[in-house]
């Protein structure tokens, strides 16, 4: 996973060789390919993007065919995939995973009728193109829920990998649990992977034994969740709404929806209007969305929570708005300034508040 900064490019010579496949679409259903980085289940990331892929199909129908290729690693299995999607008629990719970005740019550059975009991805091209979501806002609203109802001021998070994606949402849970509690601190363990359930729980457990009475987590499965409801700790999933995961403990989480964006895309490389931009989705857009509140969190957060979220909608809280200092100090963002999207993907400092983690 990577952050994308937003801007467009698109030529000329980029919407003519666009022109003649259009004749063709219409003869037939627009073929579209979707590869995943690990198994579909019932929660988490690739769960939300496949729930995204069969909002797609609800919505156009016969007018596309739907390729599905789960449990494809990154690197050259990924390069290989999506050249077996290009040969096989696809006309439209959809890679799940940062770790695509560069194989399937390889294979986009030799097949340039074909339209390809990287979830993460932060590289643009003719064909070729990358999505993400603005999961700092729901980080945000998260840390609301942890500043409020931890009682040992100490909350945990599990991170996958100490890139900027995780930073983005880590600093903003961070911001928001001292916005509400300024003794509340979040330490971190990074596990070094997106999907490994048995390192999840084992920081999870690491975290809890620490004093932990709040888990979130920045990585693909429920394992962080269903350790805290073992415990009887609070827990804020990711990617999805995890509840059945945690009946008696869980506070809300941060989940994805791509059903829409996959639709919009899949309407514009039809009409030949598609741009191979990066695109960055949030709660305006309801890309990004607070999943209900579990019973263990009072009324009054609900209410706050909704009354941020729906100043995060409008634009009047911005997340990243300074001063916000690192953990060791430093001003990061001077007041009045804050980071622009094009600077998320250089996000390589830790908030004030949280402890431990290291690049």
């Amino acid at each position: 996973m990577h952050s994308p900064a937003r801007r467009t490019l698109l030529s000329a010579g980029v919407a003519a060789s666009l022109l003649p496949l259009r004749s063709a679409w219409a003869a037939g259903p627009l073929k579209i390919g979707f590869v995943f980085l690990g198994p579909v289940g019932d929660t988490g990331w690739t769960y939300q993007h496949d729930l995204g892929r069969r909002e797609l199909e609800k919505n156009l129908g016969a007018q596309v065919s739907v390729r599905t290729v789960p449990d494809t690693n990154e690197g050259p299995d990924s390069e290989r995939v999506a050249r077996e999607l290009s040969a096989d008629g696809c006309q439209l990719i959809f890679g799940a995973s940062f770790g695509y970005m560069k194989p399937m740019l390889t294979v986009a550059n030799d097949n340039p009728g074909v339209q390809y975009l990287i979830a993460s991805g932060y590289q643009t091209a003719k064909n070729f193109g990358g999505y993400n979501a603005r999961w700092h806002e729901g980080g945000y609203l998260a840390g609301i829920v942890a500043g409020r109802t931890t009682r040992s001021n100490i909350i945990g998070l599990v991170g996958a990998h100490p890139v900027p994606d995780v930073m983005w949402y880590l600093n903003a849970f961070a911001l928001g649990a001292r916005s509400v509690n300024p003794k509340a601190m979040v330490h971190v363990v990074f596990v070094n992977s997106w999907f490994d359930p048995p390192k999840e729980r084992d920081a999870a457990v690491a975290l809890m034994n620490q004093g932990a009475d709040v888990l979130t987590h920045f990585t693909d499965t429920p394992a962080v969740t269903t350790a805290a409801e073992a415990r009887g700790v609070g827990a804020i999933s990711f990617h999805s709404d995890m509840r059945s995961h945690a009946p008696r403990n869980y506070l809300t989480g941060v989940t994805h929806h791509w059903g829409g964006f996959y639709t919009r895309v899949a309407r514009e490389v039809m009409a030949g209007s598609w741009k191979p931009g990066l695109y960055l989705g949030g709660i305006g857009d309801g890309v990004v969305k607070m999943a209900p509140m579990g019973p263990r969190v009072p009324k009054d957060v609900a209410e706050l929570v909704q009354a941020k979220e729906r100043d995060i909608a409008s634009g009047k809280l911005q997340v990243f708005a300074g001063p916000i200092k690192d953990q060791k100090g430093a001003v990061r963002v001077a007041a009045g300034a804050r980071v622009a999207d094009a600077d998320l993907g250089r996000m390589d400092w830790f908030a004030e508040g949280v402890v431990g983690g290291s690049r």
